[in-house]
Order: C-alpha cells, then sequence, then structure tokens
C-alpha cells in the first residue's frame, strides 16, 4: 500500500476514535448545555454556557442547593435548570414570600425576589426532589402541576461550571 493510502486511513481511523470518544463522554460524562431563560436569574442569565457533571448522581442524589439539569415530567422533551429545595422525605412550605424545609425558613441570597404565591406544605416523596429557579416569579418549577415533584430518574447531571461568558466564569458547589 501506499504511503498516501496508509496516511488516509490512518486519519480516518483517528477521526472515527475522536468521534465515538465524544459521543461517550458527552452521553455520559460531560456535556456543555445553554442556558435558555431568566428563571435562575440571577445565578444564571439568558444564554450562559455550563459544563453539566452526568456522572454525580451516578454514585450520590442531589442535595439541597445543588443545581441540577432535569427531563420537565409533564414534557419529557423539555430538559430544565433549577435548585434543589427538598430531598426525599422534606417537608416543604412557602408563606408569606419565605420558603421553609422541615418547619425552618432557609436562608436564600441567591434569588431574585421572594415568591409573590404561597405552597402548601408537601412532603417530598421517595425517589423525587423538589426544585426552584431563583428568579421564583418566572420559574416553572415543583409548584406548578405540570413540573411537580422531579423523579430522581429524570435528573440529568449537576451544573459544575459556567464557562461562557467568559467574564462571569462560576464553579458551583
Amino acid at each position: 500500500m501506499s504511503d498516501k493510502k496508509t496516511e488516509l486511513i490512518e486519519w480516518i481511523q483517528a477521526i472515527i476514535i475522536a468521534l465515538v470518544l465524544s459521543i461517550i463522554i458527552k452521553t455520559f460524562i460531560f456535556e456543555v448545555i445553554l442556558v435558555d431563560g431568566y428563571s435562575m436569574f440571577p445565578t444564571l442569565h439568558e444564554r450562559d454556557r455550563i459544563i453539566v457533571n452526568k456522572l454525580a448522581y451516578r454514585i450520590s442524589t442531589p442535595k439541597r442547593g445543588d443545581i441540577v439539569i432535569f427531563r420537565n415530567p409533564g414534557n419529557m422533551k423539555q430538559n430544565y435548570i433549577k435548585r434543589v429545595i427538598g430531598v426525599p422525605g422534606d417537608r416543604i412550605e412557602i408563606r408569606d414570600g419565605t420558603v421553609f424545609v422541615n418547619g425552618e425558613a432557609i436562608q436564600e441570597d441567591y434569588i431574585y425576589e421572594s415568591p409573590l404565591t404561597d405552597f402548601q406544605e408537601e412532603v417530598v416523596p421517595k425517589d423525587t426532589i423538589f426544585v426552584l429557579g431563583d428568579n421564583r416569579n418566572f420559574s416553572k418549577d415543583s409548584r406548578d402541576p405540570s413540573v411537580g415533584f422531579v423523579p430522581l430518574e429524570n435528573v440529568l447531571g449537576k451544573a459544575k461550571i459556567r464557562i461562557w461568558p467568559l467574564t462571569d466564569i462560576t464553579i458551583f458547589e
């Protein structure tokens, strides 16, 4: 075989290997997603790009305060990004603009404004989480019956790093 054919075959193999690896990484390890909407303002802005760790919840479960990406239970074709407020067994209530978890008001210095509507106390069922957007009055989240409690199997990953815009690079805990 000529050197040019051998080199061409090596290039094709390298490209195929790179494509397979990128598909594996995007499917199982991490993915860059584009934020669409204002429900997580001021933490996240429209058009921000964030890295989502897809392995995070294969070895653990979401914790209060985590920013998660999940399939909307009411429309599995839609992915949402919200903050975990309650985990299985927690009692969640919103009263007079304050969120209570297990009867205790939680400190939320990340929200844009206090919620205008109340939410009657409910217990987060087993294998689900309760999520809210940081822009409480402009967020479709667990308070909405079309979303409700999010099954853990719908959680795609944990937001880890905002990588765009470059002036706002942020690592999320």
